[in-house]
């Protein structure tokens, strides 16, 4: 008999030891899941912060930019305008001076409220050129110029917030190229 209690006693402690060592892998394996949770669950916010940002900085361009493709389909309006007020030559009768001053107040309104929705135009006479804001058309020699400014301006550019919505067309200066003395 007493090496059968000594047996069961045997049994028991080793069937208590198993189930420490089960209940401790358990114990483990929630350990391991819980870690695993919180960093899905840290992920997931990281994720939606950025969500949130990168959505409110889209919001924000929409408001600063949306306007764009309206005023690329409104610039020949305000060209035609300023073409027509520099075309137009004062012939002695009253009536074409009114027609002329209407025009010319026409097109300062026009550009007057675009500015005010912060458009502003790129006029870059005698300025150095800038292939950012610039749009080269052609090379022109002029000893009186700096080389690589602009001689003249064939259309004005134009920006929205900062933003190119179009180059300025320009003439730009050769560089004084040296010729050998004969």
């Amino acid at each position: 008999e007493n090496d059968q209690d000594i047996e069961s006693n045997l049994d028991s402690d080793s069937s208590e030891e198993n189930s420490k060592n089960s209940e401790e892998e358990k114990l483990k394996k929630v350990h391991a899941e819980l870690e695993k949770q919180k960093d899905l669950t840290l992920r997931a916010e990281a994720e939606l912060q950025n969500v949130l940002k990168r959505t409110a900085r889209e919001v924000e361009n929409a408001h600063k930019y949306g306007l764009e493709r309206f005023i690329q389909n409104l610039l020949p309006v305000v060209d035609s305008l300023e073409k027509a007020a520099e075309a137009s030559a004062p012939d002695q009768s009253e009536a074409s001076d009114t027609a002329i001053e209407g025009i010319n107040l026409c097109c300062k309104l026009l550009v007057d409220v675009l500015e005010k929705e912060g458009i502003k135009a790129i006029d870059p006479s005698g300025e150095p050129f800038d292939p950012s804001e610039h749009q080269a058309m052609s090379m022109v020699e002029n000893s009186d110029l700096e080389p690589n400014s602009i001689a003249a301006v064939v259309q004005k550019g134009w920006k929205l917030n900062e933003r190119l919505v179009r180059p300025a067309m320009v003439m730009v200066v050769k560089g004084n190229e040296t010729k050998p003395p004969k």
